[in-house]
């Protein structure tokens, strides 16, 4: 009998990325392959890349080198690029980088095990040319599902009815086709893909299509399944999760679906990202605030707060609307989490327009905040506006509100002293420590929890903790149990 092929894959970028890659792993190992962690220890490495900004572009074009380097000292035969980049530059990337034994977009993906063996067997695979698959779907959401069949939509797809157990299950009607990679009780879980705005500095829509609901029946069962493999909390991702259910007929179906994902047998814990601030309505804050086991979090992408910078970067708001829809969400849950992103530097902004912002970031008490540059994006609207700042100015405005955040944020901890979480822990270790996260906290973006000691923890536990301390944005915590012995 001929040895199985192995292969490994290698996550770039967002969790939307973390939950393809394990549906790939699903139909690989469905098809015979043996999944295997180590690049160095699989025939093939399959790198999913990311293709937001120039920083990711630059890790994934790293990744793809490194692997490639393993083929002249280890096991691995092939490398191959798939993902946002893939799909984004196809022809063009697999030309740059003639290392990549294959660049396979979207569409390969039902066929991946082939495409995979033809490429070990010497043979090629014609990348694919990129092509905007906005206009995959009709214009209108209402149509979209009855023309989804035979659009590629990257964790949409199902599992036949034999599956090799691990997988996901073959029971039940849609089960889903997803093979977990890693032990975390963490797991994202995608609610849609794609998106329907036009943000004038994201290119985005034009590789990850319009906005398509996966339906409510479909995530029950992939959540079921993951708190039958002992996760306990569920990360809802998508481009945009505040457009749940329009293409379904009710653009409020994410707040009857939380409860039901919250009444899982075995979640402790439902998180939401993704959220548009223009598109938050009172019966969602009302159900995020509210509903037990659905954390009160709040990832608002806000981008800026000066309105003639929002206008041209084609979205809505100002600082005191802003400001207004966080005194909405704190006056129902005066600790919730909010997190958010933005830009500086875009074109036309004014030193104005940074204060402006400032202003904002002073009165929000986020969490956690994430500042970047505006560089030009191909393909963009904004890529072609004039009055572009000096990258010198870029930079300075990056260095002044990166400053302020990390204040403000550390600030923003202190104000957690004396506060009482429940924190899901996520490692134990004699030398390390245990640590875990707060209802506050997504994972690797918002900072952490840190156990004052390890006694009675072990991972997956929800434990209701003290915070006694803090570490810059993380949070020093004695577990009640501990200090109740």
């Amino acid at each position: 009998m001929p040895e199985r092929r192995t292969v490994a894959l290698v996550t770039l970028g967002c969790a939307r990325n973390e939950v393809d890659s394990e549906e790939l792993a699903g139909r690989l190992e469905a098809d015979g392959w043996e999944l295997v962690e180590d690049a160095s220890d699989a025939d093939v490495a399959v790198v999913n890349t990311c293709g937001f900004v120039d920083a990711a572009k630059k890790d994934s074009v790293d990744a793809l080198l490194e692997a490639n380097d393993l083929k002249d000292h280890g096991k691995t035969q092939a490398v191959v690029a798939v993902g946002c980049m893939a799909e984004r530059y196809g022809k063009e990337l697999a030309e740059a980088l003639p290392e990549a034994d294959g660049v396979l977009g979207f569409d390969d993906y039902a066929d991946i095990s082939n495409r995979l063996n033809v490429i070990l067997s010497g043979g090629s695979v014609e990348a694919h040319t990129p092509r905007d698959r906005r206009k995959l779907l009709p214009i209108t959401p209402a149509e979209r599902q009855a023309a989804a069949e035979g659009t590629a939509l990257p964790g949409h797809d199902q599992a036949p009815e034999d599956l090799p157990d691990g997988l996901a299950p073959a029971s039940g009607p849609r089960a889903p086709l997803r093979r977990r990679m890693g032990t975390s009780p963490v797991a994202s879980v995608k609610l849609a893909s794609g998106c329907d705005r036009r943000c004038s500095f994201c290119a985005i829509p034009s590789f990850r299509g319009s906005f398509i609901s996966r339906r409510p029946s479909d995530v029950l069962n992939e959540t079921r399944w993951l708190a039958e493999q002992g996760v306990k909390e569920i990360m809802l991702v998508s481009e945009n999760n505040t457009s749940y259910g329009k293409d379904l007929g009710d653009i409020r179906l994410l707040e009857s679906l939380l409860p039901e994902l919250a009444g899982v047998d075995g979640i402790e814990r439902v998180r939401v990202s993704y959220l548009q601030p223009a598109e938050m309505r009172p019966g969602l804050i009302d159900v995020l605030t509210s509903t037990e086991k659905v954390a009160p979090y709040f990832d608002l992408s806000f981008q800026h707060s000066a309105p003639n910078v929002l206008r041209a970067m084609r979205r809505f708001g100002d600082t005191d609307r802003f400001l207004e829809l966080l005194d909405q969400i704190r006056s129902k849950a005066p600790t919730a989490g909010v997190r958010s992103n933005f830009i500086v530097g875009f074109p036309g902004e004014t030193e104005a327009d940074v204060d402006e912002l400032e202003r904002f970031l002073t009165g929000a008490r986020l969490d956690a905040i994430g500042v970047f540059g505006y560089s030009d994006e191909e393909g963009t609207e904004a890529a072609t506006y004039e009055n572009k700042l000096d990258e010198d100015v870029v930079a300075q405005r990056l260095a002044r509100i990166s400053q302020l955040a990390e204040e403000l944020t550390h600030q923003r901890a202190d104000e957690r002293m004396g506060e009482t979480l429940r924190v899901l822990v996520e490692s134990v270790d004699d030398e390390d420590g245990a640590t875990g996260r707060g209802a506050h906290q997504a994972p690797e973006t918002d900072g952490q929890v840190v156990f004052t000691s390890n006694q009675g923890l072990t991972v997956g536990r929800m434990v209701e903790a003290k915070v006694v301390g803090t570490e810059g944005v993380d949070l020093v915590v004695e577990s009640l149990e501990e200090a109740g012995r």
